[in-house]
């Protein structure tokens, strides 16, 4: 009897909070989408939305009180058959076709039509069909790094932006929820948003590294108040359920590629200064796409 509850109860927990989850219709079917891609393939998406934040919790964490959600994050997490995941980071100010909507930053693909849009808009500059979907907000996300601990980052120059409420010294440290924020909002660079997705990636890792060890794995404590925090926090797809997020983890536990897209420079449009797509873009995916080894020059010539 023992023994069986021993099996039962994890079987049940997992099966609880599978069912907590927050899913939408993301990966809508539409005419000429892409067949699938070896590997697994995510679309990470991180909004401003403050939903659930209380006037208190916006003005510690700096958020400000902004309306509706817009994209602050646009990541593919791809897993291969075979080999290291990567981690690769879409510039927001990539000027891309918007199925039914003309040329603009991608963006903007999410506040015109949602996950849905967003997702065609990747899928179709991408060439790949996407297997999963997930979203976050602000609303949840200093209590979901607060849950484990904080997550360990290592930054070479101080860094300190009042308006994502950032002051954080050189060296490595253990980064608070709101640390954690700012971290991941801050555009203070001379190269804006570009370093901005660099500390994302660095940071998505860090937070997978941290939850799948052991001082969280086999502490109840931190492990399910994560887990809680994972559940309230997210937005995902219909397909997508709680063991894939936990394989998702897993993957990334350990020094996963991270890279952003290559583009083909600085133009101006009518939504201002962008990022054009260049031949680069269309030879990066396409080798993704073939399961191939991402080519050396297509890789970012700065560190991650």
């Amino acid at each position: 009897m023992v023994l069986l509850l021993l099996v039962v109860t994890p079987i049940g927990l997992m099966f609880y909070y599978d069912s907590k989850l927050d899913r939408i219709d993301a990966l809508a079917t539409y005419a000429g989408r892409p067949a699938a891609s070896p590997g697994t393939t995510w679309l990470i998406v991180g909004t401003d939305s403050r939903a659930g934040l209380t006037d208190e919790q916006k003005r510690d964490l700096a958020t400000g009180d902004s309306d509706g959600a817009r994209t602050d994050t646009i990541m593919l997490v791809y897993k291969p058959s075979s080999g290291d995941p990567a981690i690769i980071s879409i510039p927001r100010d990539l000027y891309v076709p918007i199925p039914g909507n003309g040329e603009h930053k991608i963006n903007a693909a999410f506040g015109i039509g949602g996950a849905p849009l967003l997702v065609q808009t990747v899928e179709e500059l991408s060439g790949m069909r996407l297997d999963h979907y997930a979203e976050i907000g602000f609303g949840g996300f200093d209590s979901l790094v607060d849950a484990i601990g904080g997550v360990d980052i290592c930054v070479d120059a101080p860094m300190r932006d009042p308006k994502a409420g950032l002051n954080l010294k050189a060296g490595c440290q253990t980064l608070n929820g709101q640390q954690a924020l700012g971290f991941v909002r801050t555009r203070d660079f001379p190269n804006a948003d570009l370093q901005r997705v660099q500390n994302q990636r660095k940071f998505l890792a860090a937070l997978m590294s941290k939850a799948t060890g052991f001082s969280v794995l086999l502490n109840p404590f931190r492990l399910f108040p994560f887990v809680n925090g994972v559940v309230d926090t997210l937005v995902v797809d219909n397909g997508t359920h709680i063991w894939n997020l936990a394989s998702l983890a897993w993957a990334l536990r350990s020094s996963p590629q991270t890279v952003t897209t290559p583009n083909g420079g600085d133009i101006y449009t009518d939504d201002g200064d962008s990022l054009a797509v260049g031949d680069n873009t269309k030879e990066f995916f396409d080798a993704i796409r073939r399961g191939q080894p991402i080519p050396d020059h297509l890789l970012d010539s700065t560190p991650n």
